[in-house]
Formats: C-alpha cells, sequence, structure tokens
C-alpha cells in the first residue's frame, strides 16, 4: 500500500510540473517578446485566451489520468477503455466545433499561435476623438446610400448567420494533440506500475529465498543427528578425545545452519569448511566397504556463493548410494579455474538383493520411494534458487546411470566486495 501511494506521488508531481510548464509558457513568450519589441502592448486577454484552450486539455487529461487510464492499467478492463477513451474524445471534438467552426475565418488564438502578428498584442492606442467601427453599428443616415449598394443586407446576413458547423484541418491537429497527450499519460502510468511490479517480483524472490533456506536447514536428516549422536555416546567409553572433536566438529554445523545459511551469499570457504565438517561425520557411520573420497583446494578464493548449495546433492549421495553390505562409493570434488566454481559428486547406486522377503521388500519399497520423492523436492529447490541467483548463467547437469548418479554443478563464483 505503501508502495502504490509513493509511485502516485511521484507520478503526479511529473504532472504538475508538465503543466506548470505549459501554464507558464505563454507568460514567459510575451515577456521576451515586449522586451524585445517595444511596440508591442502586453495584453491579458491574449494569455488568457491561450490558457482557455489549455484548460480544455486539462480537463479532458485529467478525466483520463483519474477514471479511465485506471480501467487499464490496474483492472485490465480494455474494451471499457476504449469505449471510454472514444467518448471523450468524441465529447472533445464536438466541444471544439462547437466553440470554433471550422470556415469561420481566423480565431484570435491562432492569431497568437502563428497568425497576423499585428493583431498578437499589437494594438496602437485609440487617439481622442477616434471612432470605433463596428460592423453592426452605424449611421443610420446613410442606410439607403448602403442598401444601395447591397452592403446593409451583406451586412445584415454576416450579423445573423454564424458558419456552419463542421470539422477542420485545425480540428484534425487538435485531435492528434489530445490523442498524443493521453497516449503520454498512459505510457507514464504503465512505466511506474511497471517498476512498481518489478519491485514487488523482487520482493516476492527474496521471500522465496528465505523460504527456500529455512527449508533446506530442516531438510538436513534428523536422522544424521540422531546417528551422531549415537556414534559420539558409544566414542565417549572408546576414544574420548575423538568424541570430544566429534561434539565440535557438530556445534560448528549447528552453528552455521542457524546463524549463516539465512543469508543470500556467504562466503565460499564457510560453506565448503561446513560440508567437509558433514562429511567427516558421516565417514563415523560406515565401514571400510565404503569408499569416500574428496578432492578440495587448501586456499579458496575470496568470492562468494549461496549458502548451502552442495549439502542437497552430498546428503542424496550418502542417503541413496551408500551400502553397509556392498562395495559403495561416495567421491566429491571440487575446484576454482576462471572466475567459475566447478563441484561434482558422484556415488555408486548398490543392488537390491533378491532374498528379501517380500513383505520386507514391499516396505523398503514404500521407503525409497518416499526418499526419493523428499530427494526430488530439494533438488527442484535447490535448482528454482539458482535460477532466481544466476538466471542462465550456471549449469546443472545430472546423469542417473544403471550403477552410478552424477551431479556436475558450474556456478559463476561472486567477488566479496
Amino acid at each position: 500500500m505503501i508502495a502504490v501511494k509513493r509511485r502516485l506521488v511521484h507520478e503526479h508531481l511529473i504532472y504538475i510540473a508538465l503543466w506548470a510548464i505549459l501554464f507558464i509558457a505563454p507568460l514567459v513568450s510575451i515577456y521576451v517578446r515586449s522586451t524585445h519589441d517595444a511596440k508591442y502592448v502586453f495584453q491579458w486577454d491574449d494569455v488568457f485566451m491561450v490558457w482557455h484552450i489549455y484548460l480544455v486539455y486539462l480537463v479532458v487529461f485529467l478525466i483520463h489520468n483519474f477514471a479511465l487510464a485506471p480501467m487499464l492499467v490496474n483492472r485490465h478492463r480494455k474494451l471499457s477503455y476504449f469505449v471510454g477513451v472514444a467518448c471523450l474524445l468524441a465529447v472533445f471534438v464536438c466541444y471544439q466545433c462547437q466553440s470554433r467552426p471550422a470556415g469561420g475565418g481566423p480565431r484570435p488564438e491562432m492569431e497568437m499561435m502563428g497568425g497576423d502578428p499585428g493583431r498578437m498584442g499589437h494594438r496602437p492606442p485609440r487617439m481622442p476623438g477616434d471612432s470605433i467601427h463596428r460592423p453592426h453599428e452605424f449611421n443610420p443616415e446613410h442606410r439607403g446610400e448602403m442598401e444601395r449598394h447591397g452592403e446593409g443586407r451583406m451586412m445584415d446576413r454576416h450579423h445573423d448567420h454564424r458558419p456552419p458547423i463542421g470539422i477542420g484541418l485545425s480540428h484534425l491537429f487538435q485531435l492528434v494533440v489530445m490523442i498524443l497527450m493521453l497516449g503520454m499519460n498512459l505510457g507514464v502510468k504503465l512505466y511506474f506500475k511497471n517498476l512498481e511490479d518489478q519491485k514487488e517480483m523482487r520482493e516476492l524472490e527474496s521471500r522465496s529465498l528465505s523460504q527456500q533456506l529455512a527449508y533446506l536447514k530442516y531438510q538436513i536428516n534428523p536422522h544424521f543427528y540422531m546417528n551422531t549422536l549415537n556414534n559420539i555416546h558409544a566414542l565417549v567409553d572408546i576414544d574420548p578425545e575423538r568424541a570430544k572433536e566429534t561434539i565440535l566438529i557438530l556445534s560448528r554445523i549447528m552453528r552455521y545452519v542457524l546463524y549463516e545459511a539465512d543469508k543470500h551469499l556467504v562466503p565460499v570457504g564457510r560453506e565448503v569448511e561446513f560440508l567437509m565438517n558433514y562429511i567427516h561425520l558421516m565417514k563415523l557411520r560406515y565401514t571400510d566397504k565404503v569408499s569416500i573420497t574428496t578432492d578440495i583446494p587448501a586456499e579458496m578464493p575470496d568470492a562468494e556463493i549461496p549458502p548451502l548449495v552442495f549439502i542437497t546433492f552430498v546428503e542424496n549421495a550418502f542417503k541413496h548410494g551408500v551400502s553397509y553390505k556392498q562395495q559403495s562409493f561416495v567421491d566429491i570434488h571440487l575446484q576454482f579455474s576462471d572466475g567459475r566454481l566447478r563441484f561434482s559428486c558422484r556415488n555408486s547406486k548398490p543392488v537390491v538383493l533378491e532374498e528379501r522377503g517380500k513383505r520386507k521388500e514391499e516396505s523398503g519399497e514404500r521407503k525409497e520411494k518416499r526418499e526419493k520423492k523428499n530427494g526430488g523436492v530439494g533438488l527442484a529447490n535447490v535448482k528454482q534458487r539458482l535460477d532466481i541467483i544466476y538466471d542462465n548463467d550456471y549449469t546443472l547437469d545430472i546423469q542417473d546411470n544403471a550403477d552410478t548418479y552424477e551431479v556436475l554443478l558450474l556456478l559463476p563464483i561472486k567477488r566479496d566486495v
């Protein structure tokens, strides 16, 4: 609501400035002419005449701005808008034709805007004794002489009859000016409406990113924390020092998720540190049958990436690619070159044993479908985040083969400023 009011204030300030300039222009023009032409006599009637013309345009503009244009810009009622504009222009043309009929001779306002310069406020002063000649005032003593020459009849016809109402070139010109003015009004409204829509879209995208990050925080499997705590409990008696180290690593993971993962971008070194801590704790759960390899550079560039962007792929690799009874592997690689980050995660796909009972197999299938569904939501979430942040300037390639699952992610790294 506040954004709409701010948009209307800016829009109306533009209109006020333009119309103020338009109404001041005749005064400035007459002032400039009076300073350069000593014979020119300033006449307020000439200014009022031009202002009367502008006032008609202003009334039409206000009707269009406050009544018609919102139909199209805010409510998208195209038919009502165009019908209303057509009726407004028709009334405008009728008014112009009625007040200044076509073919009725030179008009005072046209004289000011390019007609006879001798009439544009240039009226010589009247001397005492001068008579004012008007077409309808004449000496009755000369009526007979005037009738003999037909002048009286011509004068009566000129006085009693006005030219017929019609549309001339001047009316068409005024109509074109009015259409351009209404088009300008509509263009300004659409421009400010577009700015408002873009701002709302950015706010929605930001809100969506916040919701996605919140989802990713809770997506880290609670079983991971439970299993890690169980491992720590077992290590307390076997290897107390290692148990203390594990508790410290777990606290770092939880601190990063709670306090740093809600930012738009984080240093790439912090994200990689979080990832390595997660992998370190996952290694406590598996035997030597699971090969976990990582290829991570020792030094990180001074750049930023979105938080929690790798965890979805790594978590899915451990969840779906590791078996306690079969040889399995998880390979994670990270490289930086030419201002881009290259992340790859590759894991095995264990074969389901046929010796399982039917009931156990059905239970396992339901569990696998549920896990795949959750994993699919996580992948869709990551893709949507990357689309919002990087648009088309990234690459995400997923290869779901028969015995392996591979993820390749290429990101442009943003320098920390």
